[in-house]
């Protein structure tokens, strides 16, 4: 569904499912201002955490910590709420483990470790304070809370290693136990990242593989062949560098258009790794062009020729061609085959 028609239908029921599936799949660009408008609608409480917590989501997925930061700020009456209550917490338990677990999330980006694993902890400690509710909000916590995989990273950050590879297999159980693919996969990932035994690569592979069975979930798609493809480059009993290489420029591909900076980051360190240069983010390239050298380079990439390029734009041919040598200039290249790869994916 295109995003402006689900945000013009944002009042509607089952409009925070919607947009979080969203968010699940990696849609940001799409999610995003449905999620604006979300959390301007008068939601219920339940609901107002669950859209905050999804907008957390895709704001560290591109990077934006002062707008994540005052996302968390916003559940903290939630989260301070449900810590204190305890095993106390009661019919608004999972309104508080939704708002400490993406507190806790919060804390991990700013590298708050120790902090990160307590408001994980307490999530679970609150949700453990409940009897097994019905199976939709069941499978909703196993998604939207899986406090399990966050306090695993944040053991093996503070040097509590094993601590934290025993509890990613905890979390692998329960996921295998009662999630969907989606869930399964991250928790791989996570034991994945969190044990260092040689088997890392195979519990990446079989993430993929579980994925790939399921809904498409680009962000973790992407996530996974860039661990995977980190793997393959460090380790060298792994070493293959074309699947690597394969693997990043898919993962660079979707970063991009998704306009996912600390992704994207990621994968240009390991393409240098590697001697390979990134590809341009359309963006990227666009802002060091004028915006009629914009509209030429645009339609070159897409297969015009010279003349139609001018008819298109009711220019000279002359004219196109004085464009498209600046063109040329300003993004290094020398030729016309190389401007659509040049440009790169569209932002």
């Amino acid at each position: 569904m295109p995003d402006s028609a689900l945000a013009d239908r944002v009042l509607t029921a089952g409009a925070v499912d919607e947009v979080t599936a969203l968010v699940r799949a990696g849609r940001f660009a799409e999610a995003l201002p449905a999620l604006t408008r979300l959390r301007d609608s008068g939601l219920g409480r339940r609901d107002e955490v669950r859209a905050t917590v999804a907008a957390i989501e895709c704001r560290l997925a591109r990077g934006d910590l002062r707008e994540v930061v005052a996302l968390g700020d916003l559940l903290a009456p939630y989260a301070d709420a449900g810590a204190e209550a305890g095993t106390d917490a009661g019919a608004d338990a999972d309104v508080a483990a939704f708002a400490l677990h993406a507190r806790g999330e919060v804390a991990a980006a700013l590298g708050e470790v120790d902090r990160a694993l307590e408001r994980f902890t307490a999530a679970g400690a609150v949700l453990a304070s409940l009897p097994r509710p019905p199976e939709p909000v069941h499978l909703q916590h196993v998604l939207e809370v899986p406090w399990r995989a966050g306090a695993a990273l944040a053991l093996v950050r503070t040097g509590r290693v094993r601590e934290g590879a025993d509890l990613a297999r905890e979390h692998l159980a329960v996921a295998e136990a009662s999630g969907p693919p989606y869930a399964v996969a991250i928790a791989l990932r996570t034991l994945a990242t969190a044990d260092s035994g040689a088997h890392r690569t195979d519990l990446l592979r079989r993430a993929r593989a579980t994925l790939a069975a399921g809904e498409g979930a680009e962000r973790l798609a992407a996530q996974l062949d860039t661990d995977l493809a980190g793997l393959l480059i460090l380790t060298p009993a792994t070493a293959d560098p074309q699947e690597a290489l394969a693997l990043l420029r898919g993962a660079e591909a979707y970063a991009g258009s998704q306009e996912l900076r600390p992704l994207r980051e990621r994968v240009r360190r390991l393409l240098d790794r590697l001697g390979e240069g990134p590809r341009r983010v359309r963006s990227e390239a666009f802002a060091a062009l004028t915006a009629s050298e914009r509209r030429v380079a645009s339609l070159a990439a897409g297969g015009l020729t010279n003349r139609q390029i001018a008819a298109e734009l009711v220019v000279t041919v002359k004219a196109v061609e004085w464009h498209l040598s600046h063109v040329y200039r300003k993004l290094g290249i020398t030729s016309r085959t190389r401007l659509a790869g040049t440009l790169g994916a569209p932002a």
